[in-house]
């Protein structure tokens, strides 16, 4: 039986510049289902990302009713816990509803969001094939800066003892062992908007 498990938690306050503050939120994706390149992943996503999906997932499907995105408040107060979690409720029921929809699940948009940190631009750029890097190559190098596998830990504190020999382009042992990512989300200061 194949299953998807979302959540959306750990709500955190970023500054964008001396001004302007907004929330993002890690989004922890744990399946086994064949759709999803990495088993398990965490990202952090802004509202306006997921607003931004909504309105791609729903150009793709017209004929599917996506389900709605907590709504933009005017009122909306950062400092204000309860506002903070309410939004964080709606955004992880709209994600659970999105991932039970097989034709929304095809979408690369979805992967891209949800199993990386690229900005919509280039996740447009990359369904859309104007980079070097397909998809999955994406998802995978994500994976590869911002997760370590504990026996790869296990193998650089060793190879560091032995020849000091350390190397970070060691994609070859990201092998197909998703399941044993250590999920420590990383926030990558580069692709915030």
């Amino acid at each position: 039986q194949e299953f998807v498990t979302v959540l959306v938690r750990d709500p955190r306050t970023q500054k964008e510049d001396s001004w302007h503050s907004y929330i993002d939120y890690e989004i922890f994706i744990h399946t086994n289902s064949m759709c999803f390149t990495r088993k398990t992943s965490c990202v952090r996503r802004r509202f306006r990302e997921f607003v931004w999906l909504r309105q791609r997932l729903q150009s793709n499907a017209v004929l599917i009713q996506l389900p709605e995105l907590p709504s933009k408040t005017p009122f909306f107060n950062m400092n204000n816990p309860h506002h903070v979690d309410h939004r964080r409720q709606g955004l992880q029921e709209f994600l659970e509803k999105i991932l039970q929809d097989a034709l929304l699940l095809s979408d690369s948009r979805l992967h891209l969001f949800l199993q990386t940190q690229l900005s919509p631009e280039d996740m447009e750029a990359c369904v859309s094939g104007q980079t070097k890097y397909s998809v999955a190559d994406a998802i995978h190098k994500f994976a590869s800066l911002n997760r370590r596998f504990p026996v790869e830990e296990e193998e650089r504190k060793k190879g560091k003892n032995d020849a000091d020999s350390d190397s970070e382009s060691s994609s070859s042992r990201l092998g197909p062992s998703d399941d044993s990512i250590a999920c420590g989300c990383k926030a990558s200061p580069a692709s915030e908007e």
